[in-house]
């Protein structure tokens, strides 16, 4: 795994201005996904390198993502981006955000379900990681 990215201080103080400027998606997830209430800290604009990421979970590694309209025109720089944090050995899931407005029970599932990814591997298409159903995909 690459050495971890250390971000310079004007990184960090745009990830402190962007903190204060939540659009309404992100305001919406951060409700349900702030103080462990899916059992793990996230973190809000936090810096990491270059980049500033939605959301992290530090512990689980996990970075999510929410994507407006402007996403469709940076598709290439979202890729690169995403190929530099899982260098990082981050996973990175992402939203539109009218996914979140309209479907936040779905989002916070699929949140869920990435947070398990982390503890555990997935037992793709076998039973043989034990009789926990839950695990077979």
């Amino acid at each position: 795994m690459a050495r971890p990215l250390r971000s310079n201080p004007k990184t960090r103080t745009r990830a402190i201005e962007l903190r204060k400027e939540l659009t309404p998606a992100e305001r919406k997830l951060w409700a349900l996904i702030r103080n462990d209430q899916l059992g793990v800290s996230f973190r809000r604009q936090h810096a990491i390198g270059k980049y500033i990421p939605d959301f992290v979970c530090i512990k689980k590694k996990l970075i999510i993502e929410l994507d407006g309209s402007h996403h469709l025109e940076q598709a290439e720089y979202d890729a690169e981006r995403t190929k530099l944090l899982e260098a990082q050995g981050y996973k990175v899931i992402r939203f539109w955000n009218n996914e979140v407005m309209n479907d936040i029970n779905g989002v916070i599932w699929k949140i869920q379900l990435a947070l398990e990814e982390s503890i555990r591997p997935l037992c793709v298409g076998e039973v043989s990681c034990g009789d926990d159903m839950d695990a077979v995909i």
